[in-house]
């Protein structure tokens, strides 16, 4: 009896000690697919590290940036790893905001990593995120109902072409809309694909003073076109659909084609989810001959706040979320075609993806043609191709991105939402002291 209860003794003794030496760590993301199906692997990652537990925040995409934010800026730590975006990583670098990953492991091999993609998730040659996936954008398009309207995809199509194909491919009666299209404000949600669209009509945020450029022709064209397509040929109530509202209907047969996201790809033919998986093709995003196409740089990269106490235990977390092993681990329970895109160059080598994921070849080339440093036809000071790399950025991409919903929605015109953009930008740059 009292050796039995000495065993029990130390056993609990050994369960206090293992409790107060686990860390739990909170990790804010986003509710896209990817990252769903990440949270459902992660018993991989506890196994192996059995002190670590992992606390979940996933939010609506719109939702993460603004949470995420206020705690950084404000030192909440809330979050030990937080989901971020190219965008925001040089920025809150610069600011010490987020700690350089200098601990992801000797076979981690960071030198993988697609040189476009790294470039932007580093400052001075340090790595302050690493990429979960990366995107370009592209076209996705209904190969049956394209050749039943009598034409061919090219790989680089022209928005002339892309007009055209919407008009012979909608058919209201039967639920299918030509072009399908992101209308719901947010400067990464409408403004991520207007901006992007914009730099292949020659447009631009600024000049090369920081003069905004809204009261341009080049502005005038870019939205109007997307007004004129949207209205003709895209789904009632576009102005509400972002990423998610777009995939689920372009999955139900409801589009002729989506320009999106490269990482899309892996849903819309995914059989399991899509009712159009074995009807895809893919093209380049569409030019208008400037030089320039409507396609954007992106990674969705994790990256740990300065402000954690749980520095090891995070990064330990981020090097399993971006590793060559996760990536394994997604194609031995998902498949191949299911691995998060866009991040190492050994992916795009590997002879099971290229045969599993036939996007493998336009996402690579969509990311490789997309130049940060050039993104616009005429010169202008910032870097930053969907968007533009200055802290006052998140805040009024938002508030155009809400002036040209309204436009979409039929709320104001697009002389109004453009004037009215003018105006907004030109105050937030006086403030921000970029001119007087």
């Amino acid at each position: 009896m009292k050796l039995r209860t000495l065993t029990l003794g130390l056993l609990s003794a050994s369960a206090l000690a293992f409790a107060a030496h686990a860390e739990s760590i909170t990790i804010a993301t986003v509710n896209n697919g990817d990252m769903v199906r990440m949270q459902k692997l992660t018993d991989d990652f506890t196994k192996a590290n059995p002190d670590i537990q992992l606390n979940w925040v996933t939010l609506e995409e719109n939702v993460l940036r603004e949470r995420v934010t206020t705690d950084i800026a404000t030192k909440g730590g809330q979050y030990d790893v937080m989901t971020i975006g190219t965008y925001e990583v040089p920025i809150w670098a610069k600011q010490s905001w987020l700690l350089p990953l200098d601990k992801l492991g000797d076979d981690y091999d960071v030198k993988d990593i697609i040189p476009a993609i790294a470039g932007g998730l580093s400052v001075d040659g340090k790595l302050y995120a690493a990429p979960f996936y990366g995107e370009s954008s592209f076209v996705m398009y209904r190969k049956d109902l394209m050749e039943k309207a009598g034409l061919k995809m090219p790989d680089a199509p022209t928005w002339d072409f892309i007009k055209q194909a919407a008009d012979k491919m909608t058919d209201r009666a039967n639920g299918v809309n030509g072009v399908c299209l992101r209308g719901k404000a947010g400067w990464g949600e409408n403004m991520a694909f207007l901006t992007a669209m914009s730099n292949s009509f020659g447009a631009r945020w600024f000049d090369e003073n920081w003069k905004p450029q809204f009261d341009q022709p080049e502005w005038k064209k870019t939205l109007q076109f997307y007004v004129d397509l949207m209205k003709a040929d895209g789904p009632e109530g576009a102005s509400s659909n972002g990423f998610n509202e777009n995939l689920a209907l372009f999955q139900q047969g409801k589009c002729g084609m989506w320009i999106d996201a490269t990482v899309a790809a892996s849903f819309v033919s995914d059989p399991k989810a899509s009712q159009v998986a074995d009807k895809v093709g893919y093209a380049l995003a569409p030019d208008n001959g400037l030089g320039k196409r409507g396609n954007w740089l992106w990674a969705w990269s994790l990256a740990v706040p300065a402000g954690t106490k749980k520095a090891d235990a995070a990064e330990k977390f981020v090097s399993w979320a971006t590793s060559k092993h996760y990536a394994e681990l997604v194609a031995a329970k998902e498949g191949w075609a299911n691995v998060p895109p866009g991040t190492r160059s050994s992916l795009y080598a590997n002879a099971e993806y290229q045969k599993a994921a036939p996007f493998a070849k336009m996402t690579l080339d969509s990311i490789n043609a997309a130049d940060p440093t050039h993104p616009t036809v005429k010169p202008v000071p910032y870097v930053g191709v969907q968007f533009v790399a200055i802290p006052e950025f998140q805040g009024l991409g938002t508030t155009v991105g809400q002036l040209f919903s309204a436009a979409l929605a039929g709320q104001s015109s697009v002389d109004d939402a453009l004037k009215q953009a003018q105006d907004a930008a030109t105050a937030a740059m006086t403030e921000g002291g970029y001119i007087k």
